[in-house]
């Protein structure tokens, strides 16, 4: 079985080519799983899994994949979300946030899938799922298996880095940075990686549009003043796209890190484009020096 929920897409969520921003779409996902969770177990089960003020779950990995933007609108998108893995310790969901046309047609606007633990924040452990909680989890299983990316090796390079201040807003009930705050730390710190390689040339009014994009959570980010390191590095160029991994660490420790697809993109044509020669070449620079 799979729960649908209707999400509203607000004006806040668009970004400058009016379509809903890559990472808004995480906080749809979370709403998503939320009221399946609210909704199908209205009991203890629910409130210790969709999140109490001791107990939830934390997220361990999201994976998305974009396919086509969603538009500014006034009706709510469509998003089914399943069960795909039942775990001693994690659940693995499945999502699909869509629109029906008038025929029945379904458009895809992105596939995702996250791994989640059950997390005591008393003790900052995770736990086993009890089996009250794998029942109810049970009734949405299915099988969907999910491709994985694979990452290259961690290049801390100097032209790499971002300084990353936690805001007292990023920090949840919890104490630590949110899931889908890590989302906006990986896009701000890929920015000016992206400005610095195309050395503020004009691209010929080609743009970037993201493709698919892995997180994985390693340790909590909590608010403190002493800010944390980001480092990016561009691990694959290809004809039309560019591959870009990030990591944030404090010190030496990994905190989180993720691997964005990116594609070129005519915003006049809605439809993938090469880029400029110039702009593939440092591309292609930036790739080699960090190989």
């Amino acid at each position: 079985m799979r729960h649908v929920y209707e999400c509203p897409v607000r004006w806040a969520d668009l970004d400058m080519l009016n379509h809903v921003n890559n990472v808004t779409y995480v906080d749809y996902l979370q709403e998503a799983r939320v009221d399946m969770l609210r909704t199908h177990a209205p009991d203890a089960r629910a409130h210790d899994l969709a999140g109490s003020p001791t107990e939830g779950l934390v997220v361990v990995s999201h994976d998305i994949a974009y396919l086509a933007p969603i538009a500014p609108r006034t009706v709510p998108v469509k998003i089914e979300v399943w069960v795909t893995e039942i775990r001693a310790a994690s659940v693995t969901m499945a999502y699909e946030i869509f629109d029906e046309t008038e025929s029945g047609d379904r458009v895809v606007h992105a596939r995702a899938s996250t791994v989640l633990t059950p997390f005591v924040f008393a003790e900052e452990r995770p736990r086993r799922l009890r089996e009250d909680e794998k029942e109810a989890l049970a009734q949405f299983l299915e099988e969907a298996p999910t491709a994985v990316l694979e990452r290259g090796t961690p290049r801390h390079l100097a032209d790499g880095h971002y300084t990353l201040h936690v805001r007292f807003s990023d920090v949840d009930v919890y104490g630590h940075v949110n899931n889908v705050k890590y989302f906006e730390y990986f896009q701000e710190a890929r920015i000016p990686v992206m400005d610095r390689i195309s050395a503020g040339e004009d691209n010929a009014g080609v743009g970037i549009v993201i493709a698919r994009k892995q997180v994985d959570y390693v340790r909590p980010i909590r608010f403190r003043a002493k800010p944390y390191d980001v480092w990016s590095w561009v691990s694959h160029v290809g004809r039309r796209s560019v591959t870009v991994e990030s990591e944030i660490c404090d010190g030496d420790t990994l905190l989180s890190r993720a691997k964005v697809v990116m594609v070129f993109f005519d915003p006049h044509t809605q439809r993938s484009a090469e880029p400029p020669a110039a702009l593939m070449d440092r591309l292609r620079e930036f790739e080699a020096l960090e190989a």
